[in-house]
């Protein structure tokens, strides 16, 4: 009797599409991907599941974009390109208003978000964790994009270089964001001998937005930012310009990337690409919020993960970030 009830165990686990899934995904390469995926053309990317079982083709497309700033504002403006979205793909298409970087790639690993846009920093945990494959980013009509990371201080303060940072309360937005902590922290601690909480003291704002407004309140003395948010809130009278100072600003980091869950099924996906690579800016939301940008974002432009990435992969390696996921 035992021995029939482990050959019908054993039957079973053969049959189980997720054990013929993990046992697939002990013979592949996979570099520093999740043990869920594959990526045998060496793309640094999880490969798409040959096998239709694991492909998804949902009759709702879930849509998010980084938790930058105010979700609210963002469904507006983003609402143009989800009615082209669902047009293209044929699909009904909802806004997921994510509160956080973590949510947001727990969100794609659950299998709950489809399609979505990922700050800078998060982009490789998304790659290694949540088998998101990004493919395009947003750039000016003549291909220029990028931002810079920006250490702010208010304009009438006492703080006027890097140095003068000791002993004051710095603020970071996640410990997933480049411009936000991973960027600054190498450069605090490498360039001016500066520690997180040895020669300053921290704080954890959560977003971009919440560490500006911090510091023209006077809650931060300074903190580490995209100055790409900055302009946009500039432009929309969210923060006076008059009561902050940058000390510090890096070279061009990429922005935001956008992409889709590896496992859609590849009509879809394909579709999802054309979508981006069709869509009309021209009079939209979508235009009038990220033209404020420098330079202005107006157009979405063809992106690799291997070779867009590559300096913030570097930026991870020296600062010990790995992508274990949980």
């Amino acid at each position: 009797m035992l021995r029939r009830l482990m050959g019908l165990l054993a039957l079973a686990l053969l049959a189980s599409p997720t054990a013929a899934f993990a046992q697939a995904a002990q013979d592949c390469p996979r570099g520093s991907l999740d043990s869920r995926f594959c990526d045998r053309d060496g793309d640094l990317v999880a490969d798409a599941p040959t096998d239709a079982r694991q492909q998804v083709n949902p009759p709702v497309l879930v849509f998010a974009y980084t938790p930058v700033e105010d979700p609210a504002v963002y469904r507006t403006v983003w609402q143009e390109f989800m009615d082209h979205l669902a047009r293209t793909t044929g699909k009904r298409v909802q806004f997921f208003a994510v509160q956080s970087n973590a949510a947001q790639i727990e969100a794609m690993r659950a299998g709950r978000l489809h399609v979505a846009g990922f700050n800078t920093g998060s982009t490789p945990l998304a790659v290694n964790c949540a088998g998101y494959a990004p493919f395009t980013m947003m750039a000016s009509r003549d291909g220029r994009f990028g931002y810079n990371m920006e250490i702010i201080v208010q304009a009438d303060g006492p703080i006027q270089r890097m140095e003068d940072l000791r002993g004051r309360l710095v603020a970071f937005t996640a410990q997933t964001s480049n411009s936000g902590f991973k960027a600054p922290s190498a450069l605090l601690e490498r360039q001016f001998n500066l520690r997180a909480d040895r020669d300053f003291r921290t704080a954890f704002s959560g977003r971009h937005d919440n560490s500006i407004i911090g510091v023209a309140n006077r809650d931060y003395d300074a903190a580490a930012i995209a100055n790409s948010v900055l302009t946009r809130m500039v432009a929309r009278n969210a923060v006076d310009p008059a009561r902050l100072r940058t000390i510090y600003r890096s070279d061009p980091f990429p922005t935001t990337s956008y992409g889709y869950a590896h496992n859609l099924a590849p009509e879809l996906a394909a579709n999802v690409r054309r979508a981006f690579e069709t869509f009309d800016w021209t009079g939209t939301n979508l235009l009038r919020e990220f033209e404020k940008n420098e330079p202005p974002a107006e157009a979405f432009i063809p992106i690799t993960y291997r070779q867009h990435w590559s300096v913030v992969r570097e930026i991870d390696e020296a600062t010990g970030v790995r992508y274990t996921c949980r």
